[in-house]
């Protein structure tokens, strides 16, 4: 369980075949090189174990599947990644609870300069779009952030100029891929209401107005 609190970012120095999955290596800062084998680590929001370590690295077995629904199968070397250990059990809930299971990709559409904000445009497909509120939690490449504002199709986050400083956002151009990470109350909500009634949960998913 993470809060998509980023404590820092790190570098990517190798990277998986996109089809048949491999090792991820990524540079870490040293406060994180003392994370051990066995340990997980959120990626971009990206659950992941580590299964190597040393010289400033960790390394991360990444599977086909993780590669194709998420955009580290988009990661070129010398990328910036979000990095965040798991809560710690008398830790603080600085953002919202995060399992760092991500839920789809997104497409950034805008980045505009708003004040001393940036204020970030993304596409909201059906599947997700549901599962969001105005002024509700939503983790974006591994970052807890609150949705500002919400289209039928798309929705804002405001980001300030710290987060916009130390997470990887400030590096993300339009056309990129965004994990996304829908908050689980609601869906856990969704699956009590239609519980034993496939018929209404079929609805929900196929023709409920977004």
């Amino acid at each position: 369980m993470f809060t998509g609190i980023v404590e820092a970012t790190g570098t990517v120095e190798a990277l998986p075949d996109i089809e048949r999955g491999g090792r991820l290596s990524v540079r870490v800062p040293e406060p994180l090189q003392c994370i051990e084998v066995g340990d997980s680590l959120a990626i971009n929001g990206v659950c992941l174990t580590v299964v190597e370590r040393g010289g400033g690295r960790l390394h991360f077995d990444v599977v086909p599947e993780t590669l194709k629904r998420s955009n580290l199968g988009d990661l070129k070397c010398g990328a910036t990644l979000n990095l965040e250990r798991p809560l710690a059990g008398d830790g603080r809930i600085n953002g919202h609870f995060v399992q760092g299971h991500v839920d789809a990709t997104v497409e950034l559409l805008d980045v505009e300069e708003v004040g001393n904000s940036q204020l970030l445009r993304m596409a909201a497909p059906r599947p997700i779009r549901r599962y969001m509120a105005l002024k509700g939690s939503i983790a974006i490449d591994g970052i807890s952030l609150t949705i500002a504002e919400l289209g039928e199709d798309d929705f804002k986050v405001a980001i300030i100029p710290h987060t916009w400083e130390v997470t990887n956002l400030c590096t993300k151009r339009r056309g990129d891929r965004l994990n996304v990470e829908v908050d689980i109350i609601a869906k856990y909500i969704e699956s009590l209401i239609t519980y034993g009634d496939p018929t209404l949960y079929n609805s929900l998913i196929e023709n409920r107005e977004p």
